[in-house]
């Protein structure tokens, strides 16, 4: 039986890959140490065996994608290539590198489970090294989206691009925190009437956290008072120790996050609707196997969390 399937070289593919990741032929040239032209020989070698345009080939500045709809669809298969054939290329180097996972978290993620989890892992799983970036949500997003090299997202996304899948993994009620002697830690129904003229500290803008706590006061027809904001629960936490404010934050299980700070903290119930955190990953595109037994081992971790709530 003939063979039909297309020969394709690994150079043409990492050309590809490169101008991809990096908006541009010379920029991509820079990185992989040839000239412009030698790049645009190498993809239009690949475009001739694929019989598609993968990238547009005008000049000067770009607005959106430098890659073609074909480009698009193409790139996450031509990233599995190249890590396959990284793969067949140690197959018999016993001496190979650990296998390197890349991952974007939030920071509340980060700081809350996953240091815990990638150290746990690696204890778990040698030959397997995970690479963890911390950003705000809307980055984590930006990173799954635009660089093939990140193959993992963990955050609470509030609306993710199209792009992407997301797998849950726990849920997080909200409460509200303190100084110590706050008066309304003594309540016995807090509602969100009750914040209004409070000087609330709130997450960033555009963050999933603080779009929750929006639509609560919103779908009661109310205006919270911003006194401050923030970008992570830690630094919350510390200006309402500080005596700057008070907050409503998603809070795990067991008091980790205000465990040894001056605050007081009751629960908000379902004043506030409940925040969903998991895993975020490019659609249509396969994992790798190192990849995928972080996520299963993650989901294990996590699965205390929702035993715990």
């Amino acid at each position: 039986m003939p063979d039909t399937a297309p020969s394709l070289s690994t150079d043409q593919v990492a050309a590809f890959v490169e101008v991809a990741r990096l908006g541009s032929l010379r920029a991509a040239a820079d990185e992989v140490h040839l000239t412009e032209q030698g790049v645009r020989s190498r993809l239009i070698a690949l475009e001739d065996r694929l019989g598609v345009q993968l990238y547009h080939k005008q000049r000067g500045v770009r607005r959106g994608s430098v890659l073609t709809e074909q480009g698009r669809r193409f790139l996450p298969h031509a990233q599995t290539f190249l890590d396959h054939a990284r793969d067949l290329g140690e197959f018999f180097d016993k001496a190979a590198s650990p296998k390197e996972v890349h991952v974007a978290a939030s920071q509340y993620l980060t700081y809350y489970v996953l240091i815990d989890a990638v150290k746990r892992f690696h204890a778990a799983e040698p030959s397997v090294r995970i690479r963890l970036s911390t950003q705000t949500e809307r980055q984590v997003e930006a990173s799954l989206v635009n660089d093939p090299a990140v193959a993992l997202g963990f955050s609470a996304p509030f609306d993710p691009p199209s792009e992407l899948d997301y797998t849950h993994l726990f849920t997080l009620p909200w409460h509200f925190v303190a100084p110590p002697r706050h008066a309304l830690l003594k309540r016995k129904q807090l509602r969100i009437e009750h914040l209004v003229d409070e000087p609330l500290i709130v997450f960033e803008r555009g963050s999933t956290g603080r779009q929750h706590v929006f639509d609560a006061f919103r779908g009661r027809g109310l205006s919270p008072r911003i006194e401050m904001e923030a970008t992570s629960t830690q630094v919350v936490i510390a200006m309402v120790e500080a005596g700057l404010g008070v907050a409503i934050v998603p809070l795990l299980p067991g008091g980790v996050v205000t465990k040894g700070r001056r605050v007081g903290e009751r629960p908000m119930g379902s004043v506030v609707r409940p925040i969903q955190s998991g895993v975020l990953f490019r659609r249509r595109e396969p994992l790798s196997d190192a990849a995928e037994r972080f996520v299963r081992f993650v989901q294990e971790q996590a699965g205390r969390y929702e035993d715990d709530a």
